[in-house]
């Protein structure tokens, strides 16, 4: 694959301290269709390298101050930048001193005065690493958005969008142990739609499946971020309200049942009692129960 397409032309960042020697790097790079960059010192190149993010650093040794080695190796201990292919680019060509670029982080060397053609190849051979590297980062990128999308997947109800039951008993075993180590409570709601089977014997069930979304939306909007709404199963719901005793549970369960009461659902009206309503159980822990199965009882009764 080609780099130098118009949707990417890959960008050189070219850091020497002699207007000349720029100069004489630009003209051969600009040719082939690679944007540049530069920057007369170690400090600016620094700076160069976070406004504009190149693929790859032609970076002088020799320079005042901040010398190559140190800016190369500044860049190659920062996450962000460590990626980035550095060719250092020096007038000795030393044993010495390619040592002490390689142990800076150099992917490569250039010697002066240095030929076209071996830049270019040497550019080229760099820039394909990056653009691999790239490619790489973007799958696991990919890879790591799937695995969060499948894992969110797996404890969501597909209907309601609330958590489902496996998620349900993994918090409510999480926020137990919690309280228990502070000495707080967990209270929990169960929710039931009244005469439900009706609804849907008389309705159909995506008249049923609308009754049950309306619910679960009044319910996730009127909980506190802390608190968690789960579809039980069926047409039963639950809500876990963590640091919440039985008295302040009952508030937050008769806020949802007037809720529901106020919501105009269709079809309603022919429902035994000329209205959809709900009913609901309050349990505490520690005030009702000593563990998840037997506040899950008591909330259901």
């Amino acid at each position: 694959m080609e780099h130098s397409t118009p949707a990417h032309r890959p960008k050189i960042l070219i850091v020497d301290d002699i207007p000349v020697n720029l100069q004489l790097l630009q003209n051969y790079l600009s040719s082939s269709e690679y944007q540049i960059v530069t920057a007369g010192n170690g400090e600016e190149a620094l700076a160069r390298v976070q406004e504009s993010k190149p693929d790859m650093i032609l970076l002088d040794v020799m320079m005042p101050k901040l010398d190559g080695f140190e800016t190369c190796r500044i860049l190659k201990k920062s996450e962000e930048t460590s990626y980035i292919p550095v060719i250092m680019v020096t007038a000795l060509n030393e044993l010495e001193d390619k040592i002490k670029g390689i142990e800076a982080g150099a992917d490569d060397f250039l010697s002066k005065p240095f030929n076209r053609l071996e830049l270019l190849a040497r550019v080229k051979s760099l820039l394909r690493i990056k653009f691999l590297h790239d490619q790489l980062q973007e799958k696991v990128t990919q890879l790591e958005l799937a695995k969060e999308s499948s894992r969110e997947m797996a404890v969501t109800d597909g209907l309601t969008q609330l958590r489902n039951y496996r998620y349900f008993r993994e918090y409510l075993d999480q926020e137990l142990r919690r309280a228990a180590r502070h000495h707080s409570f967990v209270s929990l709601v169960m929710l039931d739609i009244d005469f439900f089977k009706h609804y849907n014997d008389q309705h159909g069930h995506p008249a049923g499946d609308q009754v049950l979304r309306l619910i679960a939306k009044l319910m996730r909007e009127n909980i506190r971020s802390i608190d968690v709404a789960v579809r039980y199963g069926g047409e039963e719901f639950v809500m876990v309200l963590p640091e919440t005793n039985r008295l302040q549970a009952r508030v937050v369960a008769e806020k949802i049942r007037k809720l529901v009461e106020k919501q105009r659902f269709p079809h309603e009206e022919q429902q035994p009692h000329g209205d959809l309503t709900i009913s609901m159980g309050v349990a505490s822990y520690p005030e009702d129960a000593a563990d998840g199965e037997e506040l899950i009882k008591k909330a259901d009764l």
